[in-house]
């Protein structure tokens, strides 16, 4: 089953280095992902984000308002999978 992540944020600089860094981090991890970038303000707002970038995956959003590593990413990734099992 393919994978949604989507970027959200107005297009800036560091939307685009989330954008990235998720790219990487999802190569090093082998998912099967769609990723998008989404600079709709009103799936912002509907979805309570504040602060932009933010990585949504599944629906859910695991990270708003900072640029992490591709590492980290990876990281954040991991664990909402792993979270996601668990239940």
């Amino acid at each position: 089953m393919t994978t949604d992540i989507r970027i959200l944020g107005p297009g800036c600089f560091r939307c685009q280095a989330l954008y990235e860094n998720t790219l990487l981090a999802v190569g090093e991890l082998g998912l099967d992902a769609e990723i998008t970038k989404v600079e709709d303000i009103s799936e912002m707002l509907t979805r309570g984000i504040m602060a932009t970038p933010a990585l949504v995956v599944d629906d859910q959003v695991v990270m708003a308002g900072n640029v992490p590593s591709p590492h980290r990413v990876g990281e954040l990734l991991s664990h909402f999978f792993a979270s996601r099992t668990d239940g």
